[in-house]
């Protein structure tokens, strides 16, 4: 796979008549070279798309609550210190290929198109909307998340298991936070109140205890001002080495 990507930039090199950056192909700063120096097709892109952020689709009351936590993440300085909240933002993209071996070079190059399957809907708004923030030291995420009309259900309200969906992703993000790549062993749902489509909810997951691989997670979806209760979860999760995951181990 490593050679076929080598000539897959070698033949962009050749077609832009860059030399120069022919001999660091085999370096991943010569990427960054190349990068800088071509103006790339869109599809030759590096940088992976989040989808986290504001899009026209957002309703009023989640811009409110994306700014409501925006304001306590951390910043950087320009000095690339961190300063500020302990909350951070997570961005939303497919982040595991990371873990395997030399997958941090690699996903730079094949995250730029791959994307969590929940972001596979192209129009804003017609499916999963939602942004994560995270609370590292209080082992705890935050989702504020808005369902489109392709995710119905019952008339109106949206389906159980796009719902499910959110909550695996939500409680999976904080497991993975705390521990690094993990599975789900189990997931246990009890829906008491359906959620109205186009409407903005909250998903709120914290760490209950961990056993040795085990992570068990607990999760509440409600209304943004708390007062009525859609959907409660309990999540088991399994750290694994990804590595062997992709191998088929």
């Amino acid at each position: 796979m490593t050679r076929g990507l080598g000539g897959l930039f070698r033949g962009v090199q050749s077609l832009t008549s860059l030399p120069a950056t022919r001999a660091g192909l085999g370096h991943p700063s010569a990427c960054v070279s190349l990068r800088t120096m071509v103006a790339l097709p869109s599809f030759l892109s590096f940088e992976p798309r989040d989808f986290s952020l504001p899009n026209s689709s957002w309703s009023s009351e989640m811009l409110r609550l994306y700014e409501q936590y925006s304001i306590q993440c951390e910043v950087e300085t320009e000095g690339g210190e961190n300063r500020g909240g302990q909350w951070q933002r997570l961005p939303s993209y497919n982040r595991s290929l990371k873990y395997a071996t030399g997958g941090n070079y690699l996903s730079k190059i094949i995250q730029s198109k791959a994307r969590l399957f929940t972001r596979n809907i192209r129009d804003p708004g017609a499916g999963f909307e939602y942004v994560v923030f995270a609370n590292k030291e209080e082992k705890r995420c935050v989702c504020i998340f808005q369902a489109g009309h392709r995710l119905e259900g019952p008339p109106g309200h949206v389906h159980g298991g796009a719902t499910a969906t959110m909550i695996d992703t939500v409680t999976g993000s904080l497991a993975a936070l705390l521990s690094g790549p993990v599975m789900t062993a189990n997931l246990n749902i009890n829906y008491r109140s359906a959620i109205p489509l186009g409407s903005t909810v909250l998903i709120e997951t914290s760490l209950d205890s961990e056993e040795g691989r085990k992570k068990f997670i607990s999760c509440k979806v409600t209304s943004t001002d708390g007062s009525k209760l859609h959907t409660e979860a309990t999540a088991l999760f399994l750290s694994i080495n990804i590595s062997h995951l992709l191998q088929g181990g």
